[in-house]
């Protein structure tokens, strides 16, 4: 077992680290604004509480066993950025005034993406384990161990849609004036 300051390190590290959850929070942030992105964080805290779990009782390692569930899981967050990625390219091209879609909708879409990402189920099986105490009880570790990642994804993703939704208010007025014919 290794200490929770070493825990608390890589858990910054993994957080740190871009993936499908920050280019998620990042397009919603710049194309919804801040309160569409933050009930995007709100989802994907779910999905990662949901990991946690998981791991705590060895569903994640039994999809990490499998090289066919490890397939479908890493083919099928392939295909939920794929959708989403086309969903913002048909939406820009059109000329109608984009709405920010509803809390629920940006909840929705952060759960469904956490919950696709193998990076996660590696994570969990990988190095959780070499967190647990021995002869303790797994799941309430695990879960407070996901509440710290959780916390973590909350400050990283929250500075992240503050700052894109920030630059954007500042720099849409100038990019309309410059491509104003």
């Amino acid at each position: 077992m290794h200490s929770i300051w070493e825990f608390l390190l890589v858990a910054l590290i993994v957080t740190l680290t871009p993936g499908p959850a920050t280019a998620l929070v990042l397009r919603v942030a710049a194309r919804d604004g801040r309160q569409a992105a933050l009930a995007t964080v709100a989802g994907n805290s779910v999905g990662v509480l949901g990991w946690a779990s998981l791991s705590a009782v060895g569903v994640s390692s039994l999809i990490l066993a499998s090289q066919i569930a490890y397939d479908v899981l890493r083919f099928g967050d392939a295909a939920v950025l794929v959708v989403l990625g086309l969903r913002s390219l048909l939406r820009r091209g059109s000329d109608e005034v984009s709405t920010p879609p509803p809390r629920l909708t940006g909840w929705r879409i952060g759960l469904l993406t956490s919950v696709a990402n193998p990076k996660l189920a590696v994570f969990f099986v990988a190095l959780f384990p070499q967190f647990l105490s021995p002869g303790s009880a797994v799941l309430p570790e695990a879960l407070g161990m996901g509440v710290i990642i959780v916390l973590y994804d909350i400050v990283w993703f929250g500075v992240l849609a503050y700052s894109v939704d920030r630059a954007g208010r500042v720099l849409r007025p100038k990019v309309r004036r410059w491509s104003a014919p």
